[in-house]
């Protein structure tokens, strides 16, 4: 079952300045997205509950370097990006 991901108008904001800091990045990017919409549990992604001060999110990877933070709604088959950007910048 297909998740919907639904984007905020704060995250595209943040994912466009991201894009534009790491253009190279753009296709894993992409791909990181599809694959969290088709399979949160992918083992690629390394999917991940937080905890602390962003306990109500989990983490997905880019790559070793870059994370994507989101709300996963599993009841509604939802997916909310929330942050993405390296380690200090989306856990800060």
């Amino acid at each position: 079952m297909p998740y919907e991901l639904v984007f905020t108008e704060s995250y595209l904001r943040l994912a466009l300045r991201f894009l534009k800091r790491h253009p190279e990045l753009k296709r894993q990017y992409a791909k990181t997205l599809a694959l969290l919409q088709a399979n949160p549990h992918h083992p690629s992604l390394r999917l991940h509950a937080l905890s602390g001060k962003h306990q109500s999110l989990h983490s997905v990877s880019i790559n070793l370097s870059y994370r994507i933070t989101l709300e996963l709604l599993i009841q509604d088959a939802q997916i909310i990006p929330v942050n993405v950007g390296d380690h200090d910048e989306v856990y800060g």
